[in-house]
């Protein structure tokens, strides 16, 4: 029985590379702000403009660019960061290794991310220092509802953006951090960068990228990390970008014709609402109410199709995260959580093993 993968990175392959390494052969530069990982960020800052004039910084991955938008905020230690419920581990870690607190909130039911309208309220309940919405499932959210959101209010955002790339716009004064993790729709292994109309934000990130060195006069005023971007992860980045636009089309129309077969087959299921000419790392459903995920994904792995529960538990639910605050209720969060799957999603996926899964699919609810 063939077995279909959860998820397969597409990634340049070595002919992509050869020049690249060739350039790096002959510059003898490696590391430190490199010319391909500055040329890599003006390509980067090319997408967003001359829609948004931006500053972009490369970083070794995204948690860390995350982390480090926060410490370049100054915020006072312990303070209270807003962020949705339902998201990966990272956006946790990141606030809490940037010295603060957790405060979950819930998300939109449809969309499944954290809305202005949802940060106003626990705003008005809570102090809170920054709000960190996330792209869920690579599901944008809007940057300038959120630019008007920290002029009205003060707060700054930072939008985690990982899974998000070709999706996402950038804002004016908020910041958005990017994966390139090898498994994103872009991936270059490992990597991620950050973007934001506000210059002095992202210069004060490239800062305490490199230990937190003053470019002026090499002092440390702020510790910083070391999440410096290599030039060899700058040449993948490049050979990524170039075959952007022919990958996300595929991912585009793969998931659109991959929603159309689970309609026609799989009653009772839902899906996220998203723009439907993203480009996406992951496709997932809700299964009925009376489905139990876990025996659902179990008998698929018995069938050879493999799956996995997202965002499941929820942040707080991990017991590192555990001690978070809560922000009103969170019960779209609990039911999307409790009723997500993953399903296969990769290129290498064909018509026949789509049909095999909402076939396999199909029958393990009707029997449920």
């Amino acid at each position: 029985m063939e077995r279909i993968p959860l998820l397969i990175p597409d990634m340049p392959r070595a002919d992509d590379l050869i020049g690249l390494l060739r350039e790096i052969d002959e510059s003898r530069w490696y590391t430190n702000f490199g010319p391909l990982a500055k040329r890599f960020e003006a390509q980067l800052a090319g997408r967003f403009q001359p829609r948004t004039p931006v500053s972009v910084v490369s970083v070794c991955n995204c948690t860390l660019a995350l982390e480090l938008l926060l410490a370049a905020r100054r915020l006072p230690a312990d303070s209270t960061v807003l962020v949705p419920a339902l998201t990966f581990v990272a956006t946790g870690t990141a606030i809490k290794r940037a010295g603060h607190r957790l405060l979950v909130a819930d998300v939109d039911p449809q969309r499944w991310t954290l809305t202005p309208e949802i940060a106003r309220t626990a705003a008005a309940a809570h102090r809170i220092a920054c709000v960190i919405p996330v792209t869920t499932l690579g599901c944008p959210v809007d940057a300038e509802q959120w630019d008007a959101f920290s002029a009205e209010t003060g707060i700054p955002v930072i939008i985690d953006a990982a899974g998000a790339f070709g999706n996402q716009a950038a804002g004016r004064n908020i910041a958005v951090a990017f994966s390139l993790h090898a498994t994103k729709t872009m991936g270059m292994g490992e990597g991620g960068f950050a973007v934001s109309g506000n210059a002095e934000w992202i210069e004060r990130v490239r800062c305490l990228s490199n230990f937190g060195i003053d470019p002026g006069d090499f002092k440390v005023h702020q510790a910083g990390t070391n999440a410096k971007l290599s030039e060899y992860h700058a040449a993948v980045g490049i050979a990524a970008l170039a075959r952007w636009p022919e990958r996300a089309t595929l991912r585009s129309t793969l998931a659109a014709d991959y929603r159309r077969r689970l309609e026609a087959k799989c009653a009772g299921i839902r899906f996220q609402q998203r723009p439907g000419d993203g480009a996406y790392a992951a496709f997932c459903v809700l299964l009925p109410a009376s489905a139990d995920p876990a025996l659902v994904g179990s008998r698929l792995s018995a069938a050879g199709i493999e799956t996995r529960r997202w965002y499941y538990p929820p942040l707080n639910g991990h017991p590192a995260f555990a001690d978070s605050l809560v922000a009103g209720s969170l019960q779209a969060t609990a039911d999307i959580s409790g009723r997500m799957l993953g399903l296969p999603f990769h290129l290498d996926l064909n018509p026949i093993q789509i049909d095999r899964i909402a076939q396999e699919l199909a029958q393990i609810l009707n029997e449920t």
